[in-house]
């Protein structure tokens, strides 16, 4: 029995998920627990490892589509001409809207992980900071001053956040009170980069 059932820390580490959000699948019914005499729970460590097999393959699968989907539209807006008419894509060389792009991927996998329950809320804050961070390291680097940096992210953050809406609509499988959670999730997430962004421009330092 010691070696079959395992606690919620313990689930949590094999799942690399913060114990509150196997707490909420377990309260959910989406992972099976049982309760000792003294109220505490445990899980058959058959269950939790079939559960991080089916979150793993989730994840990629949800990751892939979403940025497959993201690059075929941000094809689709450079071929339309649409961000050569704004001045901070202009001022940018080849290497910075590459770069610009790569900080962009990260804040769309953060976002992914956050919205799957794959990260938890102290990691996904942390690496919020950091790109919010670097998107203000990329526009001090390159001339932008706060107000075309902070544009050149609210134009990434309006193109991510449709995406993501644009996928979750079609696959059909969210409910009304998912997709609250998903649109406060996105906001929450985005705007803790744009706290830091501004706040790293603003000090002129690596730190936040």
């Amino acid at each position: 029995m010691d070696q079959e059932w395992i606690n919620l820390s313990e689930a949590a580490e094999l799942l690399g998920v913060h114990p509150a959000t196997v707490r909420a699948w377990a309260d959910r019914g989406e992972l099976p627990m049982q309760r000792t005499a003294g109220g505490h729970r445990r899980f058959r460590r058959a269950d939790v490892l079939a559960r991080a097999a089916t979150q793993d393959r989730s994840r990629v699968t949800a990751v892939h589509i979403i940025i497959q989907s993201m690059l075929g539209r941000a094809r689709l807006e450079l071929a339309e001409g649409a961000l050569h008419d704004l001045a901070w894509y202009q001022s940018l060389s080849d290497e910075a809207r590459q770069q610009h792009r790569d900080i962009g991927h990260r804040l769309l996998r953060l976002v992914v992980e956050y919205i799957s329950d794959a990260l938890s809320d102290e990691a996904v804050t942390r690496e919020a900071h950091d790109i919010g961070a670097d998107y203000a390291r990329l526009g001090r680097a390159n001339g932008l001053s706060l107000v075309e940096t902070t544009r050149a992210y609210l134009f990434f953050r309006e193109f991510l956040s449709q995406t993501i809406y644009d996928m979750v609509e079609t696959s059909g499988a969210q409910s009304p009170t998912d997709w609250r959670r998903i649109r406060r999730q996105i906001i929450c997430l985005t705007n803790e980069v744009l706290l830091a962004l501004i706040s790293v421009y603003e000090n002129g330092s690596a730190a936040v």
